[in-house]
């Protein structure tokens, strides 16, 4: 089966994440797409991450009567901080009869030669880029990475924490069953971000 991974901080979910990811589903190039939450994304300050099972728990909520999505902890148990190659190499171990590709926007892309084993990761991996605004990919791309257009939500994670430390609504920037459970148990409203 061909699997798209979707890596992402996803801190919080939102309906952006969700579109994306639906619209890679329809278009046939994956059966599967698993939303892979990063304890510890390299290029980000770990400091403003919710605790990791809280945004994983958001992301099963977010994707609960999803066919074909599914979220994943497979990070949660590698080296921190994850590197992506890392990941790959161990599912492709895991799962033997699996094929696996990285679902990334064109803003990620533009860094990937930054990555860890970026060469091989390039040469031997399939990549499904979706553009995103003022990141266009101009150079000739092998015949493993394709682009595909994606309707795009102008919407952030970033945005929506501050919205919540300034005590205004997220109300259809996430799903119903994300923003409630945000509301519940009062996750970003306060400095301990990275609260257990």
């Amino acid at each position: 089966m061909n699997i798209g991974l979707y890596f992402g901080s996803f801190n919080p979910v939102h309906h952006g994440h969700l579109i994306i990811a639906n619209h890679i589903l329809n278009e046939g190039k994956v059966r599967e797409l698993w939303f892979v939450v990063s304890p510890h994304n390299p290029f980000k300050e770990r400091s403003s991450l919710l605790n990791e099972q809280h945004r994983l728990q958001l992301v099963r909520l977010a994707i609960d009567t999803t066919p074909g999505m599914r979220a994943s902890n497979i990070e949660f148990n590698l080296p921190k901080p994850s590197y992506t190659i890392d990941t790959l190499t161990y599912l492709e171990e895991k799962y033997p009869k699996h094929t696996f590709c990285i679902v990334m926007g064109s803003d990620g892309f533009q860094n990937i030669n930054k990555w860890k084993n970026a060469e091989q990761l390039l040469k031997n991996t399939s990549i499904i880029i979706y553009k995103r605004p003022g990141f266009d990919i101009k150079e000739e791309l092998p015949a493993n990475i394709v682009i595909v257009d994606a309707p795009l939500l102008e919407i952030s994670s970033t945005h929506i924490r501050k919205l919540i430390k300034e005590k205004k609504s997220i109300r259809y920037l996430v799903p119903d069953t994300v923003l409630d459970e945000i509301e519940k148990q009062q996750y970003y409203s306060s400095s301990l971000e990275n609260k257990s």
